[in-house]
């Protein structure tokens, strides 16, 4: 029988269930059941287990380490090197050619480029 996930030890039970329903064939009760378990543990995972995205600096950062870049490295997306510093010190806000360029160059989403992110004086 399919509860609501209201705690830990629920959510803990509704994984064990659905691992135990991965091989269910279309059209079946269990696949069903499934489908109902894995909309109710998405869910829970929302309210509690979220992730916030990174703020478009950490973002540009992030994108950086994974690619063994440095600040030079940015400059085509920033235009010069004293821009790239200022931008990742947070002393200077991105501009939209900026953010195009980090997002067709770099493949950052674009979603993690329009975020808010406050600048050091």
């Amino acid at each position: 029988m399919i509860k609501p996930i209201r705690n830990e030890k629920d959510y803990k039970l509704a994984l064990s269930r659905v691992e135990s329903l991965m091989d269910a064939k279309p059209n079946t009760n269990e696949f069903d059941e499934l489908e109902v378990l894995v909309t109710l543990i998405d869910n829970y995972e929302a309210k509690h287990y979220a992730i916030d995205t990174p703020d478009p600096i950490e973002a540009i950062k992030f994108r950086m380490e994974q690619e063994g870049l440095i600040q030079n490295d940015l400059v085509s997306c920033f235009g010069s090197k004293s821009r790239v510093s200022e931008v990742l010190n947070r002393k200077r806000r991105l501009t939209l050619d900026m953010i195009r360029n980090l997002h067709n160059q770099l493949n950052i989403p674009l979603e993690n480029l329009l975020g808010e992110y406050r600048l050091r004086c």
